[in-house]
């Protein structure tokens, strides 16, 4: 049978994921087959998506799609090249906070991380007044407008991310390879056929493979309850710092994370399961930007990450996990931060939250007014994921 390679593949990615060292509760296992479904269908999506002759953009994570920690404020997009060949990529610029490029050397493995060769921003595009751009990637010397892929270079990845989920838009973008325009592709063949259900199946054991072992190297290694200095993100992505943590709290526990508000253009702060993932962001406040979140008067943003309703604009909710990953980031840089750009932690019981909140009757909010957050996001998702 020619699928029998990805069938043998579901089944023993369930077995990884049955075999969890974090699985504790009924919950734990239930969201680790949701991760699978997800992982099933990315991974189909990636090996058809395997075309670098004939390449376009293909959304590289999403809200059922998750991966790697994946950013609720982030819009990823992947293409695969060839080193020896010669791409345009054009698009037109849209209002996001940032958009960025990035070159690699290969796929995440569960040993390694893969190699960036090259990484930037669209401040070194030149951006027309309608905004629309144009750049080349190939074989020959960097020059402006023209970036050299490395001999091993096998993947573009573009990242284009938001600050403010309702104001903001995001540009459009495509890829072609430069001497195959106006061509078609061969019509797939049976072993062509074989071949993308083959790569799907070791892209689909890779990936939770590879995705269980990450949080070991950056995270599970620090001391519990805590969150480093800012400093640059592993992975070499252009201008980004990000801070990383994870957390064990009980239910009548709560986590005070203050933080300076940036002058990056972008500050982001979500939760991430143990599976690596992304929390429910559509239904629940489960991240901020700086522009979404409460400032104090003192110009610091007081996050609360707790189970319990604490009644403050900037609840981070647990949603039933109890423990889980804390990430910052910050994007879109012009100087390296420092400790002092970095988040501070402390853990009270929620019920002393009015005393430990400096401001907190100014950071307190009404259900009717949480209802208003929380559709405000259910909208701003459904109409920034149409894509």
């Amino acid at each position: 049978m020619l699928t029998q390679p990805f069938a043998e593949s579901i089944a023993a990615a369930e077995e990884i994921i049955k075999a969890a060292p974090h699985i504790d509760t009924e919950q734990d296992l239930i969201e680790g087959y949701d991760y699978l479904a997800g992982s099933i269908r990315a991974s189909l999506q990636l090996a058809w998506a395997y075309d670098r002759d004939f390449p376009f953009f293909a959304m590289s994570t999403g809200p059922y799609t998750k991966m790697g920690l994946d950013n609720p404020d982030t819009l990823y997009f992947h293409s695969f090249v060839r080193p020896d060949a010669e791409y345009v990529v054009t698009g037109t610029r849209g209002t996001t906070r940032d958009l960025s490029f990035q070159v690699l050397n290969g796929n995440y493995s569960p040993v390694d991380v893969p190699d960036s060769l090259t990484a930037f921003d669209d401040r070194d595009l030149q951006i027309a007044a309608d905004g629309s751009y144009e750049i080349r990637f190939g074989p020959g010397p960097s020059k402006p407008g023209y970036v050299q892929l490395g001999s091993d270079a096998a993947m573009l990845v573009v990242r284009e991310v938001s600050s403010d989920w309702s104001s903001e838009t995001a540009g459009t973008i495509r890829i072609q390879r430069v001497d195959r325009i106006g061509d078609a592709p061969p019509a797939p063949t049976l072993e062509v056929m074989g071949k993308r259900y083959a790569v799907a199946a070791r892209m689909l054991t890779s990936r939770l493979n590879t995705f269980l072992a990450f949080p070991q190297w950056f995270y599970l290694n620090l001391p519990v309850n805590t969150l480093t200095e800012p400093r640059p993100t592993p992975g070499g992505l252009a201008t980004q710092f990000s801070s990383v943590g994870h957390y064990d709290l009980t239910d009548e526990q709560a986590m005070i994370i203050t933080v300076p508000k940036s002058d990056a253009p972008y500050q982001g702060f979500q939760l991430g399961s143990m599976w690596y993932i992304s929390l429910d962001y559509i239904n629940h406040q489960t991240s901020l930007t700086a522009d979404q979140a409460q400032v104090d008067p003192d110009g610091m943003i007081r996050l609360v990450v707790s189970e319990r309703d604490p009644g403050v604009a900037n609840w981070i909710e647990r949603t039933g996990h109890a423990r889980g990953y804390l990430q910052f980031r910050w994007q879109r840089l012009s100087r390296d931060l420092g400790p002092e750009d970095g988040p501070t932690v402390e853990l009270v019981s929620v019920d002393e939250l009015p005393q430990r909140l400096p401001f907190y009757e100014q950071a307190r909010i009404s259900p009717k007014e949480w209802q208003a957050r929380i559709a405000a996001r259910q909208v701003a998702v459904a109409e920034r994921m149409l894509g």
